[in-house]
């Protein structure tokens, strides 16, 4: 039934890409989806006010009792640098970006714009928030340096301080008080207007100028108050890397109230193909760390290719996956591991297409 299910939505994929390449070449269409059903947020500020990342918002396409969000940190050459963005006008996107930039052109099909598209398909219930890396070396190497401490290529020296944690969750709650702004608003849904205030949210975790608004088509929780919403955090390649760091962190967010109100409304996670250039600590191994994730209830999802896992240049990446993998199930953990396109030639091409498969 989950090969059935996998091969419909590939299919619906294909179609897609079809139907909008010839679009492409009659109206010159740069999205592949809708583009009102897509909000881009600049510079939303995050634990500190040098620390902003850019946010895309895809709504949910049906509405659940209680809001679901997705939280997606993307790999290499899928964004772009806001200020190559700004350079092509107010309409330009990432995809646009992409298609002319001399290499990844070839991976344009992937841009956080179709990113979008496809985990909306896979969460149609869910608000879907992708989280653009704040630095991107060479125009091309994704660097979370908001979230964890990074070499020039992005790749992590993790910690265990909270660094992670309260980056994303000030983001989260300065993303939604932008957003809901945008939602009662008739502004433009690429750019909007980055004069929101920051405050609105007092630290106790309520709303402390307007109260909660329950009108479901702006009502989005609060991520420190158990039980107002859930979150699935997913992370690509070089996005991993922010994964890793939150489980470094956990002993602890477990000390601080609001963040451990946080990480309580955190359903699962999935690692996709994780992978980064540093020579180690592609996935997380220490038995102590993994030992405090398992205690936290969170669904673990892996989806892998042989792309990463089976290069014998990197060996260590397929080694720590499996012990990543081995080390959770051996503490009571029911991890969802699969290896895609395991008896195909691996490639860059089936590394990115573990999007439509997982």
């Amino acid at each position: 039934m989950r090969t059935l299910r996998t091969a419909l939505r590939s299919a619906r994929r294909l179609l897609v890409h079809a139907v909008a390449g010839v679009i492409s070449m009659c109206a010159g269409v740069s999205a592949v989806h809708d583009p009102h059903s897509l909000f881009r947020l600049p510079c939303v500020q995050g634990a500190e006010p040098a620390k902003c990342n850019d946010v895309l918002l895809c709504p949910p396409r049906s509405r659940a009792q209680r809001p679901h969000h997705v939280v997606y940190f993307p790999g290499d050459v899928q964004a772009s640098d806001v200020c190559r963005l700004r350079v092509l006008g107010e309409e330009a996107n990432y995809r646009d970006i992409m298609a002319k930039h001399s290499e990844n052109f070839r991976w344009k099909c992937w841009s956080l714009e179709d990113i979008s598209a496809i985990l909306s398909d896979r969460f149609p219930a869910s608000y879907i928030w992708i989280v653009k890396p704040s630095r991107m070396h060479l125009h091309k190497f994704s660097c979370y340096d908001n979230f964890v401490s990074s070499n020039m290529f992005g790749a992590p020296k993790h910690s265990t301080d909270l660094g992670a944690f309260r980056q994303l969750y000030a983001l989260l709650v300065n993303a939604f008080t932008m957003a809901q702004n945008a939602f009662l608003s008739e502004s433009n849904k690429y750019i909007i207007n980055t004069d929101y205030s920051h405050s609105g949210y007092s630290t106790n975790g309520c709303n402390s100028e307007e109260g909660d608004t329950k009108d479901p088509a702006v009502y989005l929780g609060h991520p420190s108050v158990k039980g107002s919403l859930s979150f699935t955090v997913i992370g690509f390649s070089k996005g991993c890397v922010v994964l890793n760091q939150l489980l470094h962190e956990l002993q602890e967010a477990k000390k601080d109230k609001e963040i451990n109100s946080f990480l309580a409304n955190i359903e699962s996670m999935y690692w996709l193909d994780g992978g980064h250039s540093g020579g180690s600590n592609t996935w997380v191994t220490c038995p102590d760390i993994l030992k405090v994730f398992a205690h936290t209830g969170i669904a673990v999802h892996t989806h892998v290719t042989p792309y990463q896992v089976s290069d014998s240049m990197r060996s260590w990446i397929g080694e720590e996956q499996k012990k990543f993998t081995e080390l959770l199930k051996g503490y009571n953990v029911m991890v969802d591991d699969h290896l895609h396109f395991a008896y195909e030639t691996p490639s860059l091409d089936n590394h990115f297409r573990v999007h439509e498969v997982f």
